[in-house]
């Protein structure tokens, strides 16, 4: 009796990597403010080299203190590693300085966040890799017109001419960073998170680092304020060491668009640090644009996957095992 209740009972949903991508979400929310202050006082690309090279440093010496608690990493998967951090790491924050250093920090934090979860649920539909159901096409579309609103409440702000031009690169990374979170996946498979975390961005921050050479050389270092080092140092640790760790155990787990459901929290985090730290505010149009596209693409990732949770128990019911697996990639 006891055994037929135990296969009968539900199978639970993976709490610890779901609370693994809520600290990477609170890491990434702050540090649109932070990065924002960096790039105020230096190039963007000498922001970006210091944030990964000092984040990919700290990885590297974590990897080798804790190497005994973890398995080895062959060079296959460190070639693995690597091009993910190429990705995920060169490209995305690219974008993400160079988009700070032109728009304010407060449209970052929307756009990347809320746009990523939307791309990658797209690209998943056109390489055939998930369903386009009706809530994914709808959200889909819901997110589009938010976009658009978003846009158009740029009109008339007194920000500078450069603010559109700096969203129209923070899209571009959120784009980065949807085909990040869908190669990684797979990139990553059967690595250690520490191993994995320490490679990538070990590999992205070199490459950052060659290529703020140019910048770096005409810099006048000694004018940068202490306040712009705190944040460059704050930047290595919390939202990339500890954040790129979090993020890769959380994919271990998880489906790349389920993971992205959780940078929908981000937005929150990313408001408050930008309008408490940095005194920047929406107008009414953008407001309005945040939230529609919020809602779309909230409903087209997150009701798919909600709704695809209600089927597992009626095609699963009889096997626990098939359960369990089911909430592991889900």
């Amino acid at each position: 009796m006891e055994v037929e209740s135990s296969q009968a009972r539900p199978a639970r949903p993976p709490v610890v990597p779901y609370l693994n991508l809520l600290v990477t979400m609170v890491m990434f929310g702050s540090a649109f403010a932070s990065s924002k202050v960096v790039v105020a006082e230096m190039p963007h690309e000498v922001a970006a080299a210091l944030r990964f090279g000092g984040g990919g440093l700290l990885l590297i010496l974590l990897a080798v203190l804790l190497r005994r608690r973890s398995r080895p990493i062959g060079r296959a998967a460190a070639v693995r590693a690597g091009l993910a951090g190429l990705l995920g790491v060169t490209g995305y924050n690219l974008f993400f300085f160079w988009g700070l250093s032109l728009a304010p920090s407060l449209d970052g934090s929307v756009i990347v966040p809320v746009l990523s979860p939307v791309l990658t649920t797209a690209a998943l539909i056109l390489l055939r890799r998930e369903t386009a159901s009706w809530t994914r096409v709808t959200g889909l579309a819901v997110g589009a017109a938010g976009a658009v609103l978003f846009f158009l409440g740029l009109g008339g702000q007194a920000a500078g001419a450069t603010r559109l031009a700096g969203d129209l690169v923070f899209v571009a990374g959120a784009g980065c960073w949807a085909a990040y979170s869908i190669v990684s996946k797979q990139f990553v498979a059967g690595i250690d998170p520490l191993r994995a975390t320490a490679w990538g961005t070990g590999v992205g921050g070199l490459a950052l680092i060659v290529l703020a050479i140019p910048g770096a050389a005409s810099m006048p270092w000694q004018a940068v304020p202490g306040t712009a080092w705190a944040n460059v140092v704050f930047l290595a640790v919390g939202p990339t060491a500890v954040a790129y760790l979090f993020y890769y155990r959380g994919l271990r787990s998880v489906s790349p668009s389920s993971a992205t459901v959780m940078m929908f929290s981000v937005p929150v985090f990313g408001s408050f640090f930008s309008t408490v730290f940095l005194g920047e505010s929406f107008s009414g149009i953008q407001l309005v644009g945040t939230l529609v596209m919020l809602g779309g693409a909230l409903f087209a990732v997150a009701g798919h996957t909600l709704l695809r949770r209600r089927t597992v128990p009626e095609r699963t019911s009889g096997s626990a095992a098939r359960g369990r697996t089911e909430a592991e990639v889900g």
